[in-house]
């Protein structure tokens, strides 16, 4: 391909086409030519008049934009200061994504206080006043990050001032909540933690998280009111940033500031089985099992910890029986012990809970054995159910007696029906503590046209 240069004194990469640069001269820039080549020198442009004008023109929008912040920032306050009383800091919440508007429907068990004693407003004004130095951190590293490299304030502009703008309208529809307090006796309890969110986004735009918890546990100690919802947290070693749902109510009997590692529930349209995990469909029921295979198999889901120590593991899994599911065989923790989900954590593996498929719930043909131990290696750790009422099996997914629940427990598994804490699983480790992944394997002893089971729903904590 023949290329034309048009400064031959300088010699680097930056060769872009033709069309892709002004085609207006600026003396300095791309200037018309009777040479019908496809290439031209670009480094010229970059130094242009109109690439320092665009330069200068970013510069000023982001400043402007964090001006506007500041200045709601200020008129938050001022509103603030006009409101006779409020409740509670309930919603103080430092890094959460959401706070009154949290979807808290995915935990049975969230029960933490809901209570909202009249509190002064003075500790509302100092939450504010912090969030205004949050800001003024952002302004900071904004005005530090407009130095002379062009490419990369030009490659950032577009989500930098998307992301203002979205912080100037929560801003402004705070500051038109609170304008209306003055004769009212509505909750503020969301306030604080709506902008506080908003400098904490701005500052993961500027890879600051050293700013936000580590944990769930560590929001909980540090506001304890928090509630539960969606935060943002760093991981251990501060590299990066993730999104995660926190419980802060009461988990399998122990308090608030449990981190999920893993969700599924398939009853969501928008769900999708795991990569590792096959879709099963009847009866307007959805649900996750093995992939194809003529053999025994496991299929395995890990769920990485992001740094984070903990002792204690609470969850639960529901799934459907399809065929004839056999309970435990023999093998070792890595074989495919068993007709149904292996939870461990680590490598090597180590057991944390078992859940048994057995093969009916009425017929004495490989059912739960709730009354004898199975293998070494479960222990007590572990939950047994059919989803088959009857003596006949088949290709039949049971949907109508999800395993794992307690409910719809035939004579053979009433025993079992009654485990402690069921549906909820929970392992204690006491002082030990441990940043292990935690790893769900679906697993049969059989091909998968004989027998499989399936997860429809899943969720796991760790504290």
């Amino acid at each position: 391909m023949e290329v034309y240069e048009v400064n031959k004194h300088k010699e680097n990469d930056y060769d872009v086409p033709m069309q892709d640069l002004s085609k207006e001269d600026d003396n300095q820039g791309y200037f018309n030519s009777n040479y019908n080549y496809k290439y031209q020198h670009a480094g010229s442009f970059v130094e242009s008049k109109s690439g320092r004008v665009l330069l200068v023109i970013i510069i000023v929008i982001i400043l402007l934009s964090f001006g506007i912040l500041m200045g709601l920032a200020i008129a938050t306050l001022y509103e603030i200061g006009k409101v006779q009383s409020c409740d509670s800091m309930n919603g103080a919440v430092l890094g959460a994504v959401s706070s009154t508007t949290s979807n808290n429907n995915n935990n049975d068990n969230d029960n933490h206080n809901d209570n909202n004693p009249i509190c002064s407003c003075s500790e509302l004004v100092y939450e504010m006043r912090f969030m205004q130095g949050q800001l003024n951190q952002v302004l900071n590293k904004t005005v530090a990050c407009a130095v002379d490299d062009n490419s990369e304030i030009l490659n950032a502009t577009e989500t930098l001032l998307k992301a203002t703008g979205d912080s100037a309208q929560k801003l402004i529809n705070i500051v038109n909540t609170l304008s209306n307090l003055q004769d009212t006796s509505t909750s503020t309890a969301g306030v604080a933690s709506d902008i506080l969110l908003v400098a904490k986004q701005l500052l993961v735009l500027h890879n600051d998280s050293t700013a936000l918890p580590t944990s769930c546990k560590q929001v909980k100690q540090e506001q304890p009111n928090s509630p539960s919802g969606t935060y943002i947290l760093s991981t251990a070693s501060g590299d990066g940033t993730y999104e995660t749902y926190c419980n802060m109510g009461e988990l399998c009997g122990s308090g608030g500031g449990w981190t999920r590692l893993a969700y599924l529930d398939m009853t969501d349209a928008t769900e999708n089985c795991p990569s590792a995990l096959r879709l099963y469909q009847s009866g307007g029921v959805r649900c996750c099992g093995r992939p194809v295979s003529g053999i025994g198999s496991c299929a395995s889901v890990q769920f990485p910890s992001n740094g984070i120590s903990y002792s204690q593991i609470c969850g639960r899994v529901t799934g459907y029986q399809f065929a004839s599911t056999d309970a435990t065989v023999t093998g070792n923790l890595n074989s495919n012990y068993v007709d149904g989900v292996s939870i461990t954590r680590g490598s090597p593996r180590k057991h944390v809970w078992t859940l048994i498929s057995g093969w009916s719930d009425t017929h004495n043909v490989n059912p739960c054995r709730c009354n004898q131990q199975p293998q070494a290696f479960i222990g007590n750790n572990y939950f047994c159910e059919s989803g088959n009422p009857t003596s006949n099996t088949g290709q039949t997914l049971f949907v109508n007696d999800p395993l794992w629940d307690g409910q719809g427990c035939g004579s053979l598994e009433l025993t079992c029906c009654s485990a402690p804490g069921l549906p909820w699983f929970h392992r204690d480790y006491g002082s030990t503590t441990t940043t292990d992944y935690i790893e769900l394997r679906v697993c049969g002893d059989e091909s998968t046209a004989n027998e499989d089971v399936t997860v429809g729903l899943y969720e796991i904590y760790v504290q």
